[in-house]
């Protein structure tokens, strides 16, 4: 059944100087878990290493805040349009004047889950999200931003979009089969059913739905919310409870901040986009 998380009421743990981690989704909570997800949060003038082992392949979106990423000699500065893939190997340190936030997001043996990344593993990544393509939902409300496919990130190992519900919209009800599959909620608040049960969820809550779980979120008239929705790997089964309303996204030749995106990307649907990602994804 589905694993809420609360991020308030999960423990924190010392992580670096003036860091520190609360860990979200472990193999504690769900033996079979493909993927670790940690919240973590730097103080002012604090900092917090982030090294990835050899086989392993991470990914983190900067929530709040603006930090400095130093790796490799670089110096790399980051805030709230931020994702970044670190590849396997990698060794860095976080430091921030102000604060910062971070979903992190590891996953382990990530061969196994995209073979061919043992040969050619993917490079260090930076993706400004406010800059990628805007797509509408055809049958509702929704709006969609992809932060981690094949085409950002060189692996198929995960994918990753940020869904935004305006007040009064409706998912379609749906499962997946063999992805994991989780949400992080970055704004707002929500009633989600998993198998058609209600919960609640919110701000800084995890949600995992565990595979063939079926799942779909409303929004009342007073409600908007924001996620990002995370998949290990990217190519997957999903299936519709009703066809008709296959998730189906148009391009709206926009980013986020309603300018020219930094790339297109073609209409497509959710049934087609899981089975096998389109190249422009």
């Amino acid at each position: 059944m589905v694993c809420i998380v609360s991020e308030a009421k999960t423990d924190s743990e010392g992580f670096g100087n003036a860091a520190t981690r609360k860990r979200l989704l472990t193999k504690e909570r769900i033996p079979s878990l493909r993927v670790l997800v940690d919240r973590i949060t730097v103080q002012a003038g604090g900092s917090c290493p982030l090294n990835v082992p050899a086989g392993n392949l991470a990914w983190f979106q900067v929530l709040q805040g603006t930090l400095t990423l130093r790796h490799d000699g670089r110096s790399e500065s980051l805030s709230d349009i931020s994702v970044v893939l670190l590849p396997p190997q990698f060794e860095g340190t976080v430091l921030t004047q102000s604060g910062a936030g971070l979903l992190y997001a590891e996953v382990p043996d990530a061969a196994a889950l995209d073979p061919a990344l043992a040969a050619e593993p993917p490079s260090f990544k930076i993706v400004d999200w406010s800059r990628e393509p805007v797509l509408d939902s055809k049958h509702d409300a929704r709006r969609r931003i992809y932060v981690a496919t094949p085409k950002l990130l060189g692996t198929k190992a995960i994918k990753a979009e940020i869904i935004v519900y305006p007040k009064g919209t409706m998912g379609s009800n749906h499962h997946h089969e063999g992805a994991e599959h989780f949400i992080y909620v970055m704004k707002g608040s929500t009633t989600g059913y998993s198998n058609e049960e209600p919960h609640r969820y919110s701000a800084g809550d995890l949600v995992y739905h565990p595979d063939g779980e079926r799942h779909y979120s409303s929004t009342g008239p007073d409600e908007e919310l924001m996620f990002v929705e995370f998949f290990v790997p990217a190519e997957y089964k999903t299936v519709w409870q009703n066809e008709k309303k296959i998730c189906t996204w148009v391009p709206t030749g926009k980013d986020s901040r309603g300018g020219e995106p930094s790339r297109e990307i073609r209409g497509h649907d959710s049934l087609s986009a899981a089975v096998k990602v389109p190249e422009d994804l």
